[in-house]
């Protein structure tokens, strides 16, 4: 290696020099504390532009003066002369505050590219990105690879930051939930797995248009070619990404330099890319139920998609791709298969909490846009849900939402700030539409109209700012309102 790199590392040079901080959210404060540990060795000098100011904020960067660093708050615009930037995700990289720090900085990275440049070079990484169900598929992939007895962990947008457990030196395998926003200030960030998931419209006023989140999400595709025996895994179902699927069957399997696994086809998660277009790999649901995935001339028929403890067909694609990540990434089939069994349903996804006399309450508050809701919607058939729709508006189409609550739902209840312009696309619906004004009137106007043995839905297609600080402590106050109600 060259001797300006540290041995034994993925790409971590001997000296960072002078390094900027961008941000200080959660992963800010990680690569500030990481640097700051650094200084005086690898870190000649570290300034951190914290953004808006607070108090814990402020209490923070006292530790970060204390160590050597200059700090500063509430500036728009970087000035000075730095070799490496770190920026924070929640900076959009158009913002003129990003783009200033970019023309001031050598080198401008996210922190999960650094986590990833700091790494031992023994360690894998396994990057899941997607619209909807990265968390559910990151999870899943690190119970399959713990359940095949690797040292793997969570992390990302879910657990520590990736640095953080980078510095812990504690994992083999970092099974990292990465965002579009993360994604966009990568440079070299080479997974030894990479996992497409679906993408659909969301995130425009960051990304500014859909193209750019479509682009940014397609970079965790960019460098396997630089990491050997480097698997892809892609969402052949959803349009966008079957357009990837095709661009890589295009070329030569020498010229690509890694292998693509798609799940599913155009026809859905059942069809076989193999038989569909001469694909070496496939992962697909086999017609007798049976989930199988065809990895390097060897195909594994792992369990029924009855035996998941996750519901809903989008759950079906989400253990497709996680099993092919955890086989690419070196899992037993076995013990693959086993695991696949014995995942249970994350907080805030189609999450049972509890019933109200007779009727079943799900928390699906992650579902913060309308492809999420979508999923939700066809999950419990034949059953046809009371569904709550609403909070902050993301103002995407509503067309298919009004089609597939229509096909699958018994009612819908809208609410929140979204309401008005959810309640003038339902005029089309064909079933009943209810309004109210807050969550909880939701609650009680749903119950109002249910029987034993419905089924009351909480799936906002909403971001939930209007009423919460997220999509947490949405899901953990509906769940108590049910726990309330369900006692009285």
């Amino acid at each position: 290696m060259d001797s300006s790199f540290i041995s034994g590392r993925k790409s971590a040079p001997a000296h960072l020099g002078r390094v900027l901080i961008l941000g200080l959210g959660k992963s800010g404060k990680a690569a500030a504390s990481y640097c700051a540990s650094l200084m005086g060795t690898r870190v000649e000098s570290l300034h951190i532009a914290g953004g808006t100011s607070n108090e814990d904020a402020i209490a923070f960067a006292r530790t970060c003066q204390e160590a050597g660093a200059t700090v500063e708050f509430d500036t728009q615009v970087i000035t000075g002369s730095y070799d490496l930037c770190i920026a924070s995700p929640g900076i959009s990289e158009f913002s003129d505050f990003y783009l200033s720090a970019k023309a001031a900085s050598t080198e401008i990275i996210s922190e999960v590219e650094f986590a990833w440049r700091e790494s031992a070079e023994s360690s894998v990484w396994v990057a899941i990105t997607g619209t909807n169900g990265k968390t559910t598929t990151t999870s899943l992939i690190a119970h399959l690879l713990k359940h095949a007895g690797m040292k793997a962990n969570a992390v990302g947008n879910i657990g520590d930051t990736c640095l953080d457990a980078v510095r812990l030196d504690e994992t083999d395998v970092y099974v990292a939930e990465v965002s579009s926003y993360q994604l966009a200030s990568t440079v070299r960030f080479a997974p030894n797995v990479a996992v497409l998931l679906n993408i659909t419209p969301d995130h425009v006023t960051w990304h500014r248009t859909h193209q750019n989140y479509v682009d940014a999400k397609l970079k965790v595709l960019a460098n396997l070619s630089a990491t050997p025996n480097a698997t892809a895994v892609l969402d052949a179902v959803n349009d966008t990404v079957r357009a990837t699927v095709r661009s890589l069957k295009a070329q030569p399997a020498q010229e690509r330099g890694f292998a693509y696994v798609p799940v599913g086809t155009a026809r859905g998660i059942a069809g076989d890319m193999r038989a569909a277009c001469g694909s070496e790999n496939a992962a697909f649901l086999r017609e007798d139920g049976m989930l199988v995935v065809a990895l390097g001339g060897e195909e594994h028929a792992l369990c029924k998609a009855s035996d998941l403890l996750i519901p809903g067909e989008h759950n079906v694609s989400n253990a497709l791709a996680a099993a092919s990540a955890a086989l690419a990434a070196g899992a037993a089939p076995a013990a693959v298969a086993e695991g696949l069994a014995t995942f249970s349903s994350l907080e805030h996804r189609l999450e049972g909490c509890g019933q109200i006399h007779g009727v079943s309450c799900y928390n699906d508050s992650k579902a913060t846009n309308v492809d999420a809701t979508l999923k939700a919607l066809a999950a419990f058939d034949p059953r046809r849900p009371i569904v709550l729709l609403g909070g902050t508006d993301k103002l995407t189409a509503l067309d298919e939402l009004v089609a597939q609550s229509n096909e699958h739902c018994a009612s819908v209840v809208l609410f929140g700030a979204s309401r008005d312009r959810f309640a003038e696309a339902f005029q089309a619906a064909t079933i009943p539409v209810y309004l109210a004004d807050h969550l909880e009137d939701a609650l009680d106007e749903a119950l109002s109209h249910a029987q034993e043995g419905d089924i009351v839905l909480l799936s906002p297609a909403c971001a939930s700012f209007d009423e919460f600080s997220g999509f947490e402590e949405r899901g953990r106050v509906f769940k108590a309102m049910v726990a309330q109600r369900a006692q009285a």
